[in-house]
This record gives C-alpha cells, structure tokens and sequence, in this order.
C-alpha cells in the first residue's frame, strides 16, 4: 500500500509510554498539506493540554508494516509537561485536504512519576489491541506471527461514536448473525475487528465510571509490567475488558505482586489466554498461536517461551494459576450462535461474601442482566456442586481457596456455531482448546470442553485476586446497572484501604 494512494491522514506516537518531562514524536504520514494536532487527556472529561501544526508528507506504507512498523521519520514533537497527569492522552491529527475534512488518532500513556499506593495502577490492554491491529499487514487473526506497535491503530480501536452494534455482544437478541454489530462496522469503515479490542471498547468506560466516582487511577501499557518494579509500592493492580495476550515478565511480576500481598482486579475476560514475546526493544510482539510448532523456541532450552496458549500441557502453566480461571474452560456469551439468547448475567451461589455488601443479594439471583456484562468472551474452572454451591476440582490449575460467587453459561466455537467455521480438516476452536489443554486430540476431549462457564471469583494468594470472568465487566458501570457499581466499589475500597503497598 503506497500512502499517497491514502485519502486521509495516519499517525502513531512513539514511545507509547512515558514519564512527565520526556517527549513523545509523533510519526505521520498522508496528502501533503498542513494538519492542526490537538493532544488531550481523555477520562470523566476532556481535557486538552497541548495543541499545535505541523505539514505531511507521503511516506509509504511498507508492505511488512503489520510485522515490522511503518518506520516514517518524526514529524512532529510532543513535550510532555512536568504536571501533566498519569493518563491516556489522545493525539488528533486533522486536516482540510480536498474538499472535507480527515481527523486521525493515535495514542500514547503518560505514568506516574511516583508510586502512589492510593492509586490503582491500570495497565491498558494494549497487547491485545496490536494483536488485532490490521493496519498495514496480517493480524495475529489473518495470518501474521509479529506485529509491531510502531505503526498506527485500524479505524475503530481508538475511536467509535455510540450507536446500535457499537458492542460485539449481542444486546438486542436473537441477532444470531451479529447484524448490528456488522452493519456498524460497515456504517463506520472501521476494521473488521473493532469490537473485539481497543481503547472505546472497555477501558474508556471504566475510567470515566472510576474518575467520576472519585477513584483516581495511574496508567501503563501491557508491556510495562515487563519490568516488575512498575508495580512497586502499589496496592492495586486493573486489568479492564480484552486482556488476552501476556508475556512471560508480564506474568512474573503480578503473580509476584499478588503473593507479596497485593491486589488484582481481573475485570476482564479471555485474560492472558496467550503467550506473546516482546522483542526488537519493544516495538515487536511474537505470537505463532496455533502455528506454535512453528517458533523458533519450541523444542529448544527456551520452550517455556513458546508462543502457544498458557494452558498448553508442553507450558504446564495455566493462567488459572494467576487468575483462577481460563477462557479453556468458559468461551462465548451472546455472540452469534453460541449462547445466543442468554441471560447476560450471573447467577450467584456467595450472596454473603463482602463484595455484595450493601446490595441486597440472594442466592440464586439473578445480576448484570441489565447492562449484559456477561458477554462475548467469558472464563471458567472445572468445577463440581457440592450442596447447591459450585466448587473447583483443582484439575485445571485454578487454586484450591478459589471461591465461585457466580456463574453464567458459555460456548466454544465449533463447526457449526462459529462465525468464521473452519475449512476441509483444519481443526475448530474447540477442537484446538482441547488438543492443547488436555493433550489429546479426539471427539471426547473437545466434548469434554465444549460447554463452559462465566464465573465471577475470588482467591488469596497473599492480596486478594477477584475475577469477573468476562470481557465486558465494565459496561456495567455506564449508569444503568447499581449492583455492578456498588460490588465494583466494594472491590475498589477494599483493595486500596486494607493491605499494605507491595514491595
């Protein structure tokens, strides 16, 4: 793709992350002609604190951009000030070229300076928005095995207006072949992929319910945690929405956070399903995923690296270990053909566990139905009943303090329910779950996985670790939905007020 075939502008900044008083260069390309760039904090409100012109120029997109970057010069420098705040800072990039107007996004994170154990640190799924970014080349979806974060972001993943099929989930059901969501996609030329990550899509409305609430939050990237002292002196460790991919550090430092007697709020789904690598000093990840074989760390000393799923038997390091649940063992609410009409919501068998305080639940009721917080990708454990209380078998690495609070049914893709059903002998979703999870590739294994569970739980590793077990947690605190509030604050409160800043 040449960029002078581009009608409107495109940009990212690099680096993604950085502290106040460093600078950020801002990479754009498109028809020559001046362009107006806005930088503005973005939370409860608005607010812009740097503005500014600069002139483009046509830089091509590489046809390996996806895996290794688009590598246009800087045009543009952002100096970030001694008093910004810690917070996702949008950068508009708008132009009047030909006969309308272009407006181009990107993004980058500004950290705190100082630890402060008051403040949650929320790490934006960043991973996952760039295993989903199309721009320039294949996906980790289409084919690729790298991408890179130094290009910018599809259509959709940092921007999306409201409006009917803005969501994956299926709100309005049966709408089994996601027709809203299709034809909004389309409405807005966005990528085919913009309701399954980005910034709108899940940690843009919890940052506006915890600023609102007077829960002022700090902010890095995935690859942050990386480096483990990201998370010392914390008390509180967010992971908010579609956080599926994990590298190796990235896991070291929370499961050593946690056992060091911090916090973590898993108010996501689908989480740390993947392996990935950083690589080429943060500008690259690594994810063979299916094609793990493939990796040139499988069958070397480094295999523990391989890029497969956690829950691979050769990793033998399921995220249940972390979590205490797995998509292994859950799958899809309210997505197409799988759970199509459900509930949206827990059934809760823990109505007097402290997160409910103040909330009136009973056992057996029925919440979240309202805002549909149970949907699209969903987690869960092995789990037996014992006196009408769902409790863990331990089978699949979820620890033995696990507690179940609730549950909610979900669904692997298969042949037959899959929105993309796969062709002559590749293996379905389930089939590959299955194979790799349980080591054995047969008709009963992938039934053995084939129906799962959203679960809502909690265990203590040394802090305290809850789950939602669901990607869309934080669509329950957009106003409609006080129980999800009142149990999110709960949770918030608790985690701050009650343990010590890990080391």
């Amino acid at each position: 793709m040449d960029a002078s075939t581009l009608a409107e502008p495109a940009v990212y900044a690099w680096p993604q992350s950085v502290l106040p008083g460093e600078t950020v260069g801002l990479h754009a390309a498109g028809p020559a002609t001046g362009a107006l760039i806005t930088v503005a904090r973005i939370g409860a409100r608005r607010e812009v604190v740097w503005s500014g012109e600069c002139t483009l120029e046509p830089h091509t997109v590489p046809a390996d951009a996806g895996a290794n970057g688009c590598g246009w010069p800087v045009t543009v420098e952002v100096p970030v000030g001694d008093d910004w705040r810690s917070g996702y800072y949008e950068v508009a990039l708008a132009t009047n070229a030909g006969r309308r107007a272009h407006e181009a996004a990107a993004f980058f994170v500004v950290r705190a300076a100082i630890a402060d154990p008051s403040r949650p640190l929320l790490a934006l799924a960043t991973n996952t928005w760039n295993a989903y970014n199309d721009f320039g080349g294949r996906n980790l979806y289409e084919g690729g095995t790298s991408v890179s974060f130094a290009r910018p972001l599809a259509n959709g993943l940092l921007r999306k207006p409201a409006g009917p099929g803005s969501r994956v989930t299926v709100l309005d059901v049966p709408d089994p072949g996601m027709r809203a969501h299709v034809s909004y996609v389309r409405e807005h030329h966005m990528t085919q992929w913009a309701g399954s990550a980005g910034w709108p899509n899940y940690e843009l409305p919890f940052v506006q319910w915890a600023e609102r609430n007077g829960f002022a939050l700090d902010y890095a990237l995935n690859s942050d945690l990386e480096d483990p002292t990201t998370l010392a002196g914390r008390r509180l460790y967010l992971s908010v929405g579609h956080d599926e991919y994990w590298s190796g550090p990235m896991r070291d430092a929370v499961e050593a956070f946690t056992k060091g007697g911090g916090n973590a709020l898993f108010l996501s789904g689908n989480t740390a399903f993947w392996q990935v690598r950083i690589e080429d000093n943060g500008t690259t990840m690594v994810g063979f995923k299916d094609r793990y074989e493939r990796d040139p760390v499988f069958g070397t000393p480094r295999q523990s690296e391989m890029t497969s799923m956690w829950s691979d038997y050769l990793l033998e390091r399921p995220e249940n270990h972390m979590t205490g649940v797995s998509f292994v063992r859950g799958g899809y609410h309210r997505i197409g053909r799988t759970v199509a009409s459900g509930a949206g919501g827990y059934t809760i068998y823990q109505p007097d566990h402290w997160i409910f305080d103040g909330t009136d639940t009973t056992y057996g009721d029925l919440i979240g139905t309202k805002s549909v917080i149970v949907g699209y990708e969903c987690d869960g454990c092995d789990f037996t009943m014992a006196n009408g209380i769902p409790t863990p078998t331990g089978s699949d690495g979820t620890p033995s303090d696990f507690q179940i609070i609730g549950i909610a049914p979900a669904e692997h893709f298969n042949r037959t329910n899959a929105p993309r059903p796969p062709k002559g002998d590749a293996m379905s979703e389930v089939e590959f779950i299955s194979w790799r999870a349980l080591g054995e590739r047969s008709e009963e294994a992938a039934a053995a996985l084939a129906h799962g569970h959203c679960m809502m739980g909690m265990h203590e590793p040394g802090g305290f670790v809850f789950t939602a077990g669901t990607t869309d947690w934080a669509w329950g605190l957009t106003g409609e939905d006080p129980v999800i509030e009142r149990i999110t604050r709960n949770l918030m409160d608790r985690a701050l007020g009650e343990s010590a800043p890990a080391e």
